[in-house]
C-alpha cells in the first residue's frame, strides 16, 4: 500500500519523517525500511551493505573492459545511497577521483536548491548527525530540486566524512545542467537517464573536456528516467 505524504513540502524529508513517526508509533507491528544512506544507525550501514554491490559490479567490469581501474567516478548525491554504493568499489583506491553532484536547484545563491554539502552546517535530523541545510535558527530549511529524489536537506553521515576527509569532491549542478545533461544522453545514445543521474551526467559533461582522452570515467546511472518524461516535456525548456 502506497500512502502519500501531505505534510509539510511532500518531499523526501516529509516522507521519512511520516515513516519514522508511523514507525515510532507501532514499532510492535511495523518494519521500517529506508532506501537512502540516512536515518539512525545501522540504517545507513545497512544501506552501504547492499549497495556496494554497485561498486564491486562496477570494479570487476571496467577491469574486464578495459584491464585497468577507471581514473574518476561520478553519482548523484540526495540522501546518497546510489552514490555510496559505487564508490565503495574504489574509495581505497588512491588514483580514482571520485565526485558527488548533488542538486543546485534554481543556483546555490538562491533558496531554492539542495546543496547540502556545498552550503549545509553540521546537524541533527532523522537521527543521525551530519551536513544539514539550516536557517538563520538552526530550523531544518525547506529544499528544492527539479530531482524528486535529491531534495533531501541532509546527507548520509559516511557522505560528510568523505568530503571532511578530501577523499570526495562534491559539486552542486543546476536543474538547467541536469536537464541538458538528459536530452544530450537520451538523443545521443538512445538512453533515458533519471533527473537524478543527470546531475551526475552534467557533470561529467562539464569535466570531461578538461581531462586526457585516455581517461576512464563511470558515471552511475542510478535509474531510468521513464518517470521523469512527463515533467520534461511539460517544462518546454528545449
Amino acid at each position: 500500500e502506497v500512502v502519500s505524504v501531505t505534510s509539510g513540502t511532500r518531499t523526501l524529508k516529509d516522507a521519512v519523517d511520516e515513516a519514522i513517526n508511523y514507525w515510532v508509533g507501532n514499532c510492535n507491528s511495523t518494519f521500517y525500511v529506508l532506501g537512502s544512506a540516512v536515518g539512525p544507525h545501522p540504517y545507513p550501514s545497512i544501506v552501504r551493505y547492499f549497495q556496494r554491490y554497485i561498486g564491486l559490479e562496477a570494479r570487476e567490469q571496467i577491469l574486464e573492459l578495459e584491464g585497468r581501474l577507471p581514473d574518476s567516478v561520478i553519482a548523484c548525491v540526495g540522501g546518497g545511497s546510489n552514490a555510496i554504493g559505487i564508490y565503495q568499489g574504489f574509495l581505497a583506491d588512491e588514483s580514482v577521483k571520485i565526485y558527488g553532484a548533488e542538486a543546485g536547484g534554481k543556483g546555490i545563491d538562491t533558496e531554492d536548491h539542495a546543496a547540502t554539502l556545498t552550503l549545509g552546517k553540521v546537524g541533527v535530523l532523522h537521527g543521525f548527525k551530519s551536513y544539514v541545510l539550516q536557517d538563520e535558527n538552526n530550523e531544518v530549511s525547506p529544499v528544492y530540486s527539479i530531482s524528486a529524489g535529491l531534495d533531501y536537506p541532509g546527507i548520509g553521515p559516511e557522505h560528510a566524512y568523505l568530503r571532511d576527509s578530501g577523499r570526495v569532491q562534491y559539486v552542486a549542478v543546476t536543474d538547467k545542467q541536469a536537464v541538458d545533461a538528459f536530452y544530450l544522453l537520451s538523443e545521443t545514445e538512445g538512453i533515458i537517464p533519471a533527473l537524478e543521474s543527470s546531475h551526475a551526467l552534467a557533470y561529467a559533461i562539464e569535466l570531461a573536456p578538461t581531462l586526457p582522452k585516455d581517461h576512464i570515467m563511470i558515471v552511475n546511472l542510478s535509474g531510468r528516467g521513464d518517470k521523469d518524461v512527463e515533467q520534461i516535456a511539460a517544462l518546454n525548456w528545449k
